[in-house]
C-alpha cells in the first residue's frame, strides 16, 4: 500500500499528460467505455491508448473490469480524493499573505586583485 505523499505523486504524474486527460474526460461524460470507444474519441492509435489505459490504471484513476474479449474501464473518483484534497488546501493558502522569504546579504563583488595572479603555464612562451 502506498503512502499518501506517494498515492498523490502517482495521481498526478498519470494525470501529467493532455492523452491521459483526455481520456478522463471521455470517461467523464460516459458511465463506462470499452477502449475500442476511447480509441475512436481520443483518434491515436490503439497500442498507444491502451498504454496510456495502463497508466492511468496502475496509478488507480481508472478500473478495468473484463468483459470477454473486451474490457470496459470507467473512473475510479476515490482515487483523486487525496491530490484534490491537496490542491484545495495550496488555493486556500494562497489567499493568505506570503511571508518575506530569506534573502541572503549580496556577496561583494571579486576582482582580480582579490585573486592570485595566474602563473604562466611553463610550456607557454611570451
Amino acid at each position: 500500500m502506498r503512502s499518501e505523499p506517494e498515492q498523490i505523486a502517482a495521481v498526478a504524474k498519470a494525470l501529467a499528460h493532455p492523452v491521459r486527460v483526455e481520456i478522463v474526460t471521455v470517461l467523464m461524460s460516459r458511465e463506462g467505455c470499452i477502449a475500442g470507444d476511447i480509441v475512436d474519441a481520443i483518434g491515436l492509435a490503439q497500442s498507444t491508448v491502451s498504454e496510456h489505459l495502463r497508466i492511468l490504471k496502475a496509478a488507480g484513476v481508472i478500473t478495468g473490469t473484463i468483459e470477454h474479449p473486451r474490457i470496459c474501464y470507467a473512473l475510479n473518483p476515490e482515487a483523486v480524493v487525496p491530490l484534490r484534497t491537496l490542491l484545495a488546501e495550496v488555493a486556500a493558502h494562497t489567499r493568505r499573505p506570503v511571508a518575506a522569504c530569506y534573502t541572503p546579504e549580496p556577496r561583494a563583488a571579486v576582482t582580480a586583485s582579490d585573486t592570485p595572479a595566474a602563473k604562466p603555464h611553463p610550456n607557454m612562451k611570451d
